[in-house]
């Protein structure tokens, strides 16, 4: 396959005939039309190639002559000469302007991220799937085979645990949330990787250990593993990049289609919303591709600025950006007065003075995990609770983490000597954009409305994956013959930022190279991007007159 072909200009075969093919004749029509704005659209579009078979629809003749019209025009534009000088129409502004570079951009855009796209909508519905999935996988470690009358003591639950893992150590309890539930006892044990902990599963009833597994917050082994893979494809940092970079192009795709699709010109307003079932061919395609982003862009918007909170580089800088603005997201202060240690440490007696060893200090008074829930639950703190053991000069933290509307998401600290409040910290005091923050973050985990939004999730993943499968369609249904098997679609003309007014081009470069520094991956695949294209135009126009027709 030649590198025209590639472009989507056919190379010239030396035994062909000599009246101009069909797309000539389309490149022809595009280039009188640009060099002679005064002339009549009718007499333009006389010479545009009239729509083939395949493309025409079965509705009134009305609608077929204006969408015929219509693809006559956008196919003279696709075939006109790339390298050729891009005439700027006088008064061209606006949405006739800026169109032809959104058409270019959301080309490359979806031919080249496209797989990534893709392939981020397949993990992310695996993932989505995963809570339902990890409740049957895992249902006799999370759930209890009888419900009690009353629960034992947590101090009697953690017992229990620790005598099942003598080697680990507790670092936090979280009290069995329903009552057919278990009690997760949190532990640090030797040998786990980095982020990892174990959790051992206690029925609340009996104090029997229902089982252990190794956990990651909260995610057991199933949706750990599919988090990872959803991320970074379980390549590790490296393979971060690629939702980062999909999450980039994400939100640029989403609304750069949007705008394209509101602004095309259609005989029905219908058509805007609902696919159009009398179209065929390409126009079929295109119906179902425009309609189908349309109700889904709000949501790949929102799973794209979510998703960017997690990513290396792009994220850092929204971290930044919410602090200076003073969204930060608030942590309760659970540090004891005096730094005096609430627990026990393990250095204790062992700090050599003078040459002497000093006798190891009293034990601290410690009220129990039991004493420190019933504080916090007198203090307002009672829904889904997690309850972190005093380390080192810290005291008790209770923290509710119910993120199903309505949310419960208050937290304490308590003193572990005499079980007071130390400091109390409620959602309704976040700032505003930390709450916003939270929530955002919980619709793309899909924890927001529980299984609804879970299954809202695996529709946009599904979403995605069509309209990538109908871009690619499109693209391959655009070649210039179906003769030419090897042969790819066209792609849009280049030269489409010089027809914009200065007005506009200047606003439109600054928000891009911001939005580029921004958002690094993106600022850098479209430096990439634009450097290929100006290679390929270039190697494209010095191949062109060796094709033409000599003599």
């Amino acid at each position: 396959m030649s590198l025209d072909e590639l472009q989507g200009t056919p190379a010239r075969d030396p035994e062909a005939p000599t009246e101009p093919p069909a797309t000539a004749k389309a490149g022809a029509a595009a280039t009188a039309k640009a060099d002679a704005p005064t002339e009549s659209r009718a007499a333009a579009k006389a010479d545009a190639p009239t729509e083939s078979p395949a493309d025409a629809t079965s509705g009134s003749p009305a609608d077929a002559k204006t969408d015929a019209a219509a693809e006559a025009e956008a196919d003279a534009e696709a075939v006109a000469d790339a390298s050729g000088p891009v005439v700027r129409r006088a008064g061209a502004g606006g949405w006739a302007a800026l169109r032809p570079l959104l058409l270019r951009m959301h080309f490359y855009a979806g031919l080249l991220i496209a797989p990534l796209l893709f392939l981020a909508a397949t993990t992310g519905l695996l993932y989505a799937g995963s809570w339902q999935a990890e409740k049957i996988l895992y249902s006799h470690e999370l759930t209890v085979p009888h419900v009690g009358e009353a629960a034992v003591p947590l101090s009697t639950q953690v017992k229990a645990a620790r005598g099942a893992v003598p080697e680990g150590k507790v670092l936090g309890v979280w009290p069995a949330p329903e009552a057919d539930a278990t009690t997760r006892v949190i532990m640090e044990r030797p040998g786990l990787d980095e982020g990892e902990t174990l959790t051992v599963f206690v029925d609340p009833y009996t104090a029997e250990v229902r089982g252990q597994l190794t956990t990651a917050g909260d995610a057991l082994p199933l949706r750990a593993w599919l988090s990872e893979f959803h991320a970074s494809l379980q390549l590790g940092e490296f393979g971060r990049n690629y939702s980062e970079l999909a999450a980039s192009w994400l939100w640029v795709v989403a609304l750069g289609g949007l705008a394209l699709w509101i602004g095309r010109r259609r005989s029905r307003r219908a058509d805007l919303v609902l696919p159009d079932r009398k179209a065929t061919g390409r126009r079929k395609t295109l119906s179902w591709h425009g309609t189908v982003g349309l109700w889904a862009a709000i949501g790949l918007v929102g799973l794209s600025a979510t998703g960017l909170t997690w990513s290396k580089y792009a994220g850092e800088n929204i971290g930044q950006l919410q602090d200076r603005l003073g969204g930060a997201t608030p942590s309760v202060a659970a540090t004891l007065a005096g730094g005096a240690a609430g627990g026990s440490d393990e250095h204790a007696g062992h700090v050599m003075t003078e040459g002497m060893e000093m006798p190891p200090p009293p034990p601290t008074a410690d009220i129990g995990i039991d004493r420190a829930v019933a504080a916090a639950r007198a203090a307002g703190v009672t829904e889904s609770l997690r309850v972190t053991l005093p380390a080192k000069g810290k005291g008790y933290i209770v923290k509710e983490n119910d993120k199903t509307l309505p949310v419960h998401l208050d937290s304490v600290a308590v003193d572990p000597a005499d079980g007071r409040i130390m400091d109390e910290l409620r959602f309704a005091d976040y700032p505003l954009l930390a709450q916003l923050t939270r929530f955002g973050i919980d619709l793309h985990m899909g924890l927001t409305f529980g299984i609804a939004n879970q299954i809202a999730l695996a529709a946009l993943a599904v979403a995605v994956m069509f309209l990538v499968v109908w871009g690619y369609r499109m693209w391959w249904m655009r070649r210039p013959t179906k003769e030419r098997r090897l042969s790819a679609g066209r792609a849009q003309p280049r030269g489409a930022w010089r027809k914009l007014p200065v007005t506009t081009l200047l606003p439109f470069a600054c928000v891009t190279a911001a939005v580029g520094w921004f958002v690094p991956l993106l600022g850098i695949s479209l430096v990439a991007f634009l450097a290929v294209d100006v290679v390929l135009g270039f190697v494209a126009a010095r191949r062109r007159p060796a094709a033409a027709p000599q003599g």
